[in-house]
């Protein structure tokens, strides 16, 4: 026997099983991607609803670990709160036990056909979208053809007594045993960063005779606490205190269930079995040609039963894992920066989707900075403040600095493999950002032209501070409401800002014409006319600019 030859079959089997998997979840994402943000945008504050939410969207892309990351992307995006985010984290453990089940129908007749037709679209299709259900029917074929070359990878070990005694280690008639099991899963999942993958490799060795079943089903178990990990790596090196929380809860969620069920493991196999033999299935030990060919989808059922049953106790206390989850999460800071620069991290690259929620929310919080210090900005047209209006460079800086690090990563994003729908929303996004500072180069142009009138003790009429009142009061209500649609759509948004735009526009002609009156009558200075002529024409400038990001805004959401 050559061992060499076995542990290159078995590792390229499993490799081919893994590339299948993240084609075919690429591939998904990249057909369902649109549409799997708005399903997270709108998740309910329902905890049943959430967790049903968090089972469709792993089923649709085959990975619980890809919907946890997207969900991060969300949460530190502040779109999702703590609470809605545990319980989608809930429902995609049961989602990803999709991929199990299908395992376990045993299609690897359809693996090479899949591989011939998913290549031929992948390779040779012109369209986007066809080039992106090749990956996902060429993802499928890899994923069963590497099944297929596991099985023959592992058939020459099934009669040699080293590697049976060996396997014999994993037995679950004591605790010890059990725990053995569930480190053992929990560690290979680690090392791979699949639990479908470690789920699929658990269901050859059990059908090779290798494994019992429930030695087979205490290794599923590590296998979910093993999956936690790879939201776990997508906070490193982040402050969001939101995004550490949700890949604690995961973490937590999944340690604590296998726990549970540790306690009452004898039973929870006999159920398993129970429930598979009622819903039509053979005998778990029944062997043709030297396989088990039943045991898969007792593997499966037990996959799935302990996510639903895991799911079912933790809704009902879903409260409880909160609190917990906050507990024992990094305490947040109690102040701020005021001029935190956004913050990115390579982590979300493979995850469009949860890149884009990223960048959204630290554009909601560039916005957010735009939008105070123009509001403070604008109160100096009435009473000088020198140290709003010294701050101006400090100001600007900030605005220019955060709009060169969110196109570097709108960048990144771009040239990584995105679908039509995500280029459109990248396009709209650099839209946005560079409306943000250009708007904030009039609130500086204001500032200066302010700080001159002062310094000079031009005086405007009463007549005249007021217009430039009504106009500032107008531009920042603009604002504010796209900074809302930004966070939540509305009915009619892009009517109300047309009609903001237009009445700013009205408003620039009306103040021209007042003043032009104001000059004839001598009711005003040729300075203080420049000066207030240039005033208003930043403060529609600005207005200008809402009116940009409001249709980028109108577009991506």
């Amino acid at each position: 026997m050559n061992i060499f030859s076995i542990l290159i079959q078995t590792l390229g089997g499993l490799g081919l099983f893994i590339l299948g998997m993240k084609m075919m979840t690429e591939g998904l994402q990249a057909t369902a991607g649109q549409k799997i943000r708005r399903i997270l945008e709108a998740i309910s504050s329902n905890r049943f609803m959430g967790c049903a939410t968090g089972a469709g969207v792993t089923a649709i892309v085959q990975s619980s670990s890809a919907t946890t990351v997207m969900l991060i992307g969300f949460a530190s995006a502040g779109i999702v709160t703590l609470e809605q985010s545990v319980g989608v984290v809930i429902g995609a453990n049961i989602g990803t036990t999709i991929t199990g089940q299908m395992i376990a129908f045993k299609l690897t007749e359809a693996a090479l056909p899949a591989i011939a037709l998913g290549v031929g679209l992948k390779y040779f299709s012109k369209k986007r979208n066809y080039r992106h259900i090749g990956d996902i029917i060429l993802g499928f074929g890899l994923l069963f053809y590497g099944m297929t070359v596991m099985k023959y990878g592992l058939a020459p070990i099934k009669s040699d007594p080293q590697f049976i005694e060996f396997f014999t280690r994993f037995s679950t008639e004591s605790i010890g045993g059990i725990l053995l099991c569930v480190l053992m899963g929990t560690v290979l999942t680690v090392a791979v960063q699949s639990s479908s993958a470690t789920v699929g490799l658990t269901m050859t060795l059990a059908a090779s005779g290798l494994l019992t079943f429930p030695t087979a089903l205490a290794l599923v178990l590590g296998e979910n606490i093993g999956t936690t990990i790879t939201a776990q790596l997508s906070t490193i090196g982040s402050n969001n205190i939101e995004a550490h929380r949700t890949a604690n809860a995961h973490t937590i969620f999944n340690v604590i269930g296998v726990g549970i069920i540790l306690l009452i493991f004898p039973w929870f196999v006999d159920i398993v079995e129970i429930i598979t033999v009622k819903l039509g299935a053979g005998d778990v030990t029944h062997t043709m040609n030297g396989e088990y060919v039943n045991v898969s989808r007792y593997i499966a059922n037990g996959h799935t039963l302990f996510n639903v049953i895991n799911a079912f106790v933790f809704l009902m206390f879903l409260p409880k894992l909160v609190q917990l989850t906050i507990l024992l999460s990094p305490k947040p800071k109690k102040s701020q920066e005021r001029y935190r620069l956004p913050e990115f991290d390579s982590s979300f690259i493979d995850s469009p989707i949860g890149a884009l929620a990223k960048v959204k929310g630290e554009i909601i919080n560039t916005m957010e900075f735009a939008h105070i210090n123009l509001k403070k900005t604008s109160t100096c047209l009435a009473k000088r403040d020198d140290d709003i209006l010294g701050e101006r460079d400090a100001v600007e800086e900030h605005l220019d600095i955060s709009q060169k690090v969110t196109i570097k990563y709108l960048t990144t994003i771009y040239q990584g493999d995105v679908n039509e729908p995500e280029a459109k929303e990248i396009s709209e996004m650099m839209r946005i950002t560079n409306n943000v500072e250009r708007l904030g180069d009039s609130m500086e142009n204001v500032s200066k032209i302010l700080e001159r009138i002062y310094d000079n003790d031009i005086e405007f009429s009463k007549r005249a501070k007021n217009d430039l009142v009504a106009i500032s009061d107008e531009v920042i209500g603009f604002f504010d409401m796209v900074i809302n649609e930004m966070k939540e759509k509305t009915e009619g948004f892009y009517h109300k800002a047309l009609a903001s735009e237009d009445l700013i526009d009205q408003m620039r002609e009306e103040m021209r014409a007042k003043h032009i009156e104001r000059l004839r009558n001598g009711e005003c200075s040729v300075d203080a006319g420049v000066l207030y002529i240039a005033l208003v024409s930043n403060y529609e400038k600005m207005g200008d600019y809402c009116y940009n990001i409001a249709i980028g805004v109108n577009r991506i959401i």
